[in-house]
């Protein structure tokens, strides 16, 4: 089973998260024996925090809970309030499951808590352009492994800039391989298109007793 960790903090940027949660805890487009998935949210404390769009979200656990194992999957989503201390356990948390081979996402201001770790230095990643990691994180040494598009894998580490959301959940879900390759292509073409062919083709995809 994977264990997806979300970690909620205050200011949370609510539809970064979006594809890739709903899909992950859903499991409407998984394949045929995929492997199990359980969400949980996850905060520095079991208070209450208030997403950019006004939802509240009290998280299931604490950092100290996370599962430090290469079935873990940790997302850190966008916000405005990444420069606080108390975040830095999280990022702690990262560079472990990172060196473990566990996988880690983070998009938008989430590279930047990152890249202040060093955790960005020998990576490939991308963020909201290379000039503002070097703006915000004075002590960013990456920009050599810098890749200008809008998400980016790096083995286990996959980031996203701030409008990457639909292909970093892409690359994820893909890392996890819960979907069949052709039912992923065409989830992506639809959502990123909007045309109708595509949906359809998605939905030939999901035959009842499809193979892996």
């Amino acid at each position: 089973m994977f264990i997806i960790y979300v970690y909620v903090l205050e200011t949370l940027a609510d539809w970064e998260l979006g594809y890739v949660t709903s899909e992950l805890y859903s499991g409407r487009f998984f394949k045929k024996n995929a492997r199990c998935v359980s969400l949980k949210t996850v905060g520095y404390s079991k208070e209450p925090i208030h997403t950019m769009g006004g939802l509240t979200v009290v998280p299931d656990c604490l950092v100290d809970d996370i599962a430090v194992d290469e079935t873990s999957v940790l997302l850190l989503p966008g916000a405005d309030t990444w420069n606080a201390p108390e975040h830095g356990a999280v990022i702690k948390k990262a560079g472990e499951l990172l060196s473990l081979g566990a996988t880690v996402g983070a998009i938008c201001g989430a590279t930047v808590a990152l890249a202040n770790f060093g955790l960005l230095d020998h990576r490939l990643h991308t963020s909201n352009g290379r000039g503002f990691l070097e703006m915000v994180s004075p002590g960013y040494k990456g920009k050599g492994f810098y890749v200008d598009e809008p998400s980016v894998t790096d083995h286990n580490l996959i980031t996203a800039s701030s409008t990457g959301a639909l292909l970093w959940a892409k690359q994820i879900i893909e890392r996890l391989g819960v979907f069949q390759a052709n039912t992923l292509e065409a989830w992506y073409e639809y959502f990123s298109t909007g045309e109708p062919e595509y949906f359809f083709a998605l939905m030939q995809t999901l035959p009842s007793g499809n193979e892996d």
